[in-house]
């Protein structure tokens, strides 16, 4: 008797089909390099936005040439800053600088819908032809602003002939401002040709773009803000090489090479400053290092609380204090320990048998170094362990459940199962506080430094803003703020070859 098969039979399994790919026309494909060109063109343009050897709206020789167009749009004091006795003597009207300004918002206005406009072309055809609209739009704006600034220009000319003043206002009309209308007509030129270079749409066409162009949109921002706060501060090192004070202009008559760069060594009192400044500095770091692990044990024994609304009342309330800003954190160390502090009077009533209060504590520079790490810890500490409850919260609950059949208790699962697991997350902050060992910050040590304490609490940010600020070395301390961001990279790019060579993982 032949066998059966009783076994039931196999379903289709559906298999998803990929999406058919159309290939592009020959007209597609000439906008697509036409493309690259416009979106280079618009990204230079913003680009230049930000610089001052860019800026079309420096009129007169007046204007501060370290004003880039962006400064100029959104400050109208920066702009008339040396006009005090032109304006009284109405050489110049007010009004025209008032315009300038405006103008000068409307090219910002101009390039940031150009660039809009370029956002949109990584999309579909629909999106594109929106998109070259936009583009278009924002290049004839620009356009008509760029003579706006000439019109401002002539105007302010014309005043300065009628009072005799042309000398003293020395007006000019920078290259640049060619260069933005040539930049205007080619973004509004190639916005109009891709456009035409667009097959016709179909009647379901929709507005649709790829998710990685969506994230990479959705990083643009803080990409921006990286480059304006982070990459376009590095300009400034250029003071470095300058013998420069404040209110200068920088010229070559002024370059002194690497002048600055040696008297860091060559000077006595400089080296035994930085000596005192880095041992402060590092030991502040050490003891912040050393106490790195508070905000996951903090947030261990948080996750522990059962009471829910007592658990949030907890977290709020220590989160809170990361927002205070360090002077109104020294207003209530004032409060607490200064001569006539609460707890300061009473301590030193109860030691003094009644007498009145005679020490103050905040100028006083014992214990300096922990006292800064309560603070910090105290100001700090909630809001550090956010993220490490954020990753308790991603840990399998079957790992508990499993450990509670086991019959571990409450602590055995902390340290058998919580730690083991947050482990990774320490070891990454732990690598990035080594990195920034060097960076402090400034705003604590700021606030309480004064002339008894000021060896102990000096770390390398302050010494800097002193030096630059207080003492007016600006080159000096550039030449530190330069070696010390050398330092930083040089420490992360090391401590994530030693993450790698011992957990098999990098951070970089």
């Amino acid at each position: 008797m032949a066998a059966t098969n009783t076994s039931a039979p196999a379903k289709d399994i559906p298999v998803k089909k990929k999406p058919k790919v159309v290939p592009k026309t020959a007209s597609e494909r000439i906008a697509d390099k036409i493309y690259w060109v416009l979106r280079l063109g618009i990204v230079a343009n913003v680009v230049m936005l930000f610089f001052p050897a860019f800026n079309p709206a420096r009129i007169s020789g007046l204007i501060n040439k370290n004003l880039s167009l962006f400064t100029c749009g959104v400050s109208y004091n920066s702009i008339v800053a040396n006009f005090g006795r032109a304006l009284r003597q109405q050489w110049v009207q007010a009004s025209s600088f008032q315009e300038l300004r405006w103008i000068a918002l409307l090219v910002v206005f101009a390039v940031v819908v150009a660039a809009a406009g370029g956002c949109m072309s990584l999309g579909s055809n629909k999106l594109k032809k929106l998109g070259c609209i936009v583009s278009f739009a924002g290049g004839v704006i620009e356009f008509f602003a760029m003579l706006g600034i000439r019109g401002v220009y002539n105007d302010v000319v014309a005043q300065a002939r009628e009072t005799g003043r042309l000398k003293n206002i020395s007006p000019m009309l920078p290259f640049i401002n060619k260069v933005y209308l040539a930049f205007a007509v080619g973004i509004a030129a190639l916005s109009l040709v891709v456009f035409f270079l667009i097959p016709r749409l179909e009647k379901n066409a929709k507005f649709e773009m790829e998710p990685r162009f969506q994230l990479f949109l959705m990083m643009l921002p803080i990409i921006a803000f990286a480059f304006v706060f982070s990459y376009l501060p590095l300009y400034g090192w250029r003071y470095a090489f300058f013998d420069y004070k404040s209110g200068e202009t920088l010229s070559m008559e002024k370059f002194v090479g690497f002048k600055w760069f040696t008297s860091l060594f060559q000077n006595a009192a400089t080296r035994r400053d930085m000596l005192t400044v880095l041992k402060n500095t590092l030991a502040m770091s050490g003891l912040g290092i050393l106490t790195s692990w508070l905000p996951m044990a903090f947030a261990i024994f948080l996750s522990e609380i059962k009471n829910l609304t007592f658990r949030r009342f907890v977290q709020t309330f220590t989160t809170i204090p990361n927002f205070i800003s360090w002077v109104l954190v020294y207003a209530i160390a004032i409060a607490i320990f200064s001569t006539d502090g609460f707890i300061n009077t009473m301590i030193n009533s109860l030691n003094n048998g009644g007498a009145a209060a005679t020490t103050n504590y905040l100028q006083n520079d014992d214990h300096m170094w922990l006292k800064m790490l309560a603070w910090g810890t105290w100001k700090g500490v909630g809001w550090s362990a956010i993220i490490y409850i954020a990753a308790i919260s991603g840990i399998d609950q079957g790992l508990y459940e499993a450990a509670t059949v086991d019959g571990a208790g409450r602590f055995a699962k902390m340290w058998y199962i919580s730690v083991p697991e947050l482990i990774p997350t320490y070891c990454v902050l732990l690598l990035m506080s080594i990195a920034n060992i060097l960076t402090n910050g400034m705003d604590q040590y700021l606030v309480f430094s004064n002339a008894m304490n000021r060896e102990s609490i000096q770390v390398l940010d302050l010494y800097v803003y002193n030096l630059g600020i207080g003492s007016g070395l600006i080159p000096l301390s550039t030449v530190i703020g330069m070696v010390k961001s050398v330092i930083s990279v040089t420490l992360l790019f090391a401590a994530n070859g030693v993450s790698k060579a011992i957990r098999g993982e990098s951070i970089v």
